[in-house]
């Protein structure tokens, strides 16, 4: 199966006491669900198979901890009408996560949902932002 345009990657926040990248690690696969927000569901519905996603945990952690593998197209879900869910692989564990301190730090990405919309779960993710966590932590996996 090939993949349609570029690989993309995109960022999807848990709270890790609901659901982590250790919960992701040990199940193999999930269906990535509960996505209510329009913005964010757009998002879910623009994934492909082949895309990658940051796995952010939220609720105190704030930072980028894995990296999920996208297995199948968004679609709808069909629990909610108004949500959006798409199938995830487990590819890996950050050794050093990317906290989002650091992030805005960097000064570099002050336009990106993830600095702006603080509320926001799922979006897609600025191809310079893949690069500087390329460059930044060479290590990552990225």
């Amino acid at each position: 199966m090939s993949h349609p345009t570029p690989i993309r990657y995109y960022l999807a926040k848990t709270e890790p006491s609901v659901y982590s990248i250790e919960n992701l690690q040990r199940d193999k696969k999930t269906v990535w669900d509960g996505v209510t927000n329009p913005q964010a569901v757009r998002a879910i519905k623009d994934m492909q198979p082949g895309d990658r996603i940051f796995i952010y945990h939220s609720g105190g952690v704030s930072a980028i901890v894995g990296l999920a593998l996208v297995l199948s197209a968004g679609r709808p879900d069909p629990k909610s009408p108004k949500s959006a869910v798409v199938d995830l692989q487990f590819l890996a564990t950050l050794d050093s996560p990317v906290t989002l301190a650091e992030i805005k730090q960097s000064k570099k990405f002050d336009d990106w949902a993830l600095v702006r919309q603080g509320r926001l779960s799922t979006m897609l993710v600025p191809e310079k932002f893949v690069a500087w966590v390329r460059e930044k932590f060479p290590k990552s996996g990225i």
